[in-house]
């Protein structure tokens, strides 16, 4: 049963991947799709990156528009381009926790490295501390952060970087007037410096720094 459901998720996640390739072979914006479709910018951009399935009905109209059959919406694609180009205006910003975020290229297909642009508010509300499996590197851009990571406390300063293992409890805290402007390149840790966790106990801020297992089933990461 393991096998199968692996398979499935795997499935679900290529959609995802497919829908972006044949959205660029044809130049169209996430905005076009949007007018096209009927579905909304946001969503499209969310079934893109993964942090949203797609529902019999949407996938259907999407199989329409583009004039392909719904089987090979799912099925699993090897990238054929060498270089994935986001663009500005496609780049749709999503809030969570306290957090805006975009993301600045695609795990489904690059999933060594999952690179956002974040802005932590300063009225971020809670004081939650995150875990998961892997490793982040943020950048501090504009605005004063700290980093609360196991107990202890890191104050940023624009140009000021940061690595660390994301298994320890990690909150990004802006302070001062004004909210905090960060690069985040966040990645799973090799197969042989990883203890694989149990996926039911990580806590994500971020819904998107999901990463597929790269494992031979490349079972998908589950995000809280």
């Amino acid at each position: 049963m393991t096998l199968i459901r692996d398979t499935i998720e795997l499935q679900l996640a290529s959609f995802g991947s497919a829908l972006r390739e044949l959205r660029q072979n044809r130049g169209w914006s996430l905005q076009e799709l949007a007018s096209r479709s009927g579905l909304s910018k946001t969503f499209l951009s969310r079934l893109e990156t993964g942090d949203r399935q797609a529902s019999i009905a949407a996938a259907l109209t999407l199989a329409r528009i583009f004039d392909v059959s719904l089987a090979s919406m799912f099925e699993t694609q090897v990238a054929s381009e060498p270089c994935l180009v986001v663009r500005a205006a496609e780049a749709t910003p999503l809030t969570v926790n306290g957090l805006t975020y975009t993301t600045l290229s695609n795990a489904e297909r690059f999933f060594n490295l999952q690179p956002i642009r974040l802005t932590v508010s300063r009225k971020r509300k809670g004081n939650d501390h995150y875990h998961h499996e892997g490793e982040e590197w943020i950048y501090l851009l504009s605005g004063q952060l700290t980093l609360s990571l196991a107990g202890k406390t890191y104050d940023l300063e624009p140009g000021d970087a940061a690595h660390f293992d994301s298994r320890q409890p990690h909150r990004l805290i802006a302070r001062g007037t004004q909210d905090a402007e960060v690069l985040l390149v966040a990645s799973p840790f090799s197969d042989s410096e990883r203890r694989r966790p149990n996926l039911s106990e990580q806590k994500r801020a971020i819904p998107a720094m999901g990463f597929r297992d790269r494992s031979i089933s490349r079972t998908s990461m589950k995000s809280e």
